[in-house]
């Protein structure tokens, strides 16, 4: 590093000698102020790379910080469309079962309606036979009643 200090106080010594056709010295005071300068450079130089490490820092756990916090909100709004898609699920089933109980209640009806006629002969069948039987049975009665007489 101090080569290269004193290469740049050599090359300075040079441009001021072409530029101004002055010849200076190691000890002159514009040295005095370049260094200074070149000092006062170096520290600003620290100064802004100590600045931009902190900036760093800063946006690193900012990003971190939105990221935790875009992490959250997504699971807010995953569980809050789970929830939603739950909800019309069940809905969709409770209607579904209703429907499907409905048309099964009128397919039953249907099919008591049209078993209604048949039963309804098939009792006066068995009324009348009822009735033909106790004739019957009255008629050997009589026959008996007749015949032991």
């Amino acid at each position: 590093m101090a080569e290269e200090r004193e290469d740049q106080i050599e090359a300075l010594i040079r441009e001021i000698a072409q530029k101004h056709g002055i010849v200076v010295g190691r000890d002159d005071p514009i040295f005095v102020l370049q260094t200074i300068n070149h000092r006062l450079m170096q520290d600003s130089a620290k100064a802004q790379r100590a600045q931009i490490e902190s900036l760093k820092e800063e946006m690193e756990a900012l990003a971190q910080r939105w990221s935790l916090d875009a992490k959250e909100k997504s699971e807010r709004i995953l569980n809050a469309s789970l929830a939603a898609g739950k909800q019309a699920m069940a809905q969709l089933m409770e209607e579904g079962t209703r429907t499907s109980a409905r048309v099964l209640i009128n397919e039953l009806d249907d099919l008591l309606a049209r078993l209604a006629q048949p039963l309804r002969e098939a009792r006066q069948l068995a009324v009348f036979n009822v009735v033909a039987s106790c004739i019957t049975l009255l008629a050997a009665v009589v026959a008996l009643w007749a015949t032991l007489r």
